[in-house]
């Protein structure tokens, strides 16, 4: 009886770490390069009361045992690294990764994060950087007197200058991937850090070796389907109530015990 009361309580708990999730994902929902998670469980151990396969006589065995699960807990956030849509936007400096790879970001210690938020722009210095004023790795400046920003499929980034009849180079943009994308630690400003469950980086051209190709004016939009995440907030607030039904209905069986 007193297990029934600790299991729906660590259900209750579990789906309110599922509607925490959820909650993020419908937040971010317009967030450019976002990529939705979700929590996932496992059972607890078992109390093993009847061991599957021991003698019950001399001639035969349990088919089956008696084991009681002690409920559920949340283990991981699982993040889906699907391609979202990629929006025009007109902007010369906003760049899609159509494909699979990171953009590379310098902070201010000097390591490395990466992100697929390409929502670029110009700093006082020239630098190219993010929405935060964090400088795309490589270092690209572009010159004060440039009148247009090219950027190619392949990341070559030229700039036209007057005076000068072609574009002139002024930088590449290479993409990092990594053989377990889902294992980056996410920091905050759609930044992710790598860590020893992603695996070092692998940088390259873009295009080349797996990596996805580059596309000026466009951006890449939240992967988040807000119908499913409506739906699976739906799921989850019946069973958080079924949880809690089965912590009440153990209550007033105590309170007939009591009775007794």
């Amino acid at each position: 009886m007193f297990n029934s009361l600790w299991i729906a309580k660590t259900g209750m708990e579990a789906q309110q770490m599922q509607l925490d999730v959820i909650s993020n994902n419908l937040a971010n929902s317009s967030t450019n390069g976002f990529k939705r998670a979700h929590a996932v469980f496992e059972d607890l151990m078992y109390q093993n009361l009847r061991q599957a396969g021991s003698s019950t006589s001399e001639q035969s065995q349990l088919p089956t045992g008696l084991q009681v699960g002690l409920g559920v807990r949340t283990v991981a956030t699982s993040r889906s690294f699907v391609q979202g849509s990629l929006q025009q936007s007109g902007n010369k400096l906003d760049v899609a990764i159509q494909g699979n790879g990171f953009f590379q970001i310098t902070m201010p210690d000097g390591t490395l994060n990466y992100t697929r938020d390409g929502a670029f722009q110009v700093n006082s210095q020239g630098q190219i950087v993010t929405s935060n004023g964090l400088p795309v790795a490589n270092g690209i400046t572009v010159p004060a007197n440039a009148t247009n920003v090219n950027i190619s499929a392949d990341g070559n980034v030229t700039a036209n200058i007057p005076g000068n009849v072609n574009p002139q180079p002024i930088g590449t943009i290479s993409l990092a991937s990594f053989i377990n994308p889902a294992g980056l630690e996410p920091r905050g400003q759609n930044l992710f850090a790598e860590t020893a469950a992603s695996g070092q980086a692998n940088t390259g051209t873009p295009g080349a070796n797996g990596l996805g190709q580059l596309m000026q004016g466009f951006l890449e939009t939240s992967n988040v389907n807000v119908v499913q995440e409506l739906v699976t907030m739906i799921q989850t607030q019946r069973a958080y109530e079924m949880n809690s039904k089965a912590i009440q209905t153990s209550d007033q069986m105590l309170q007939k015990l009591g009775q007794l």
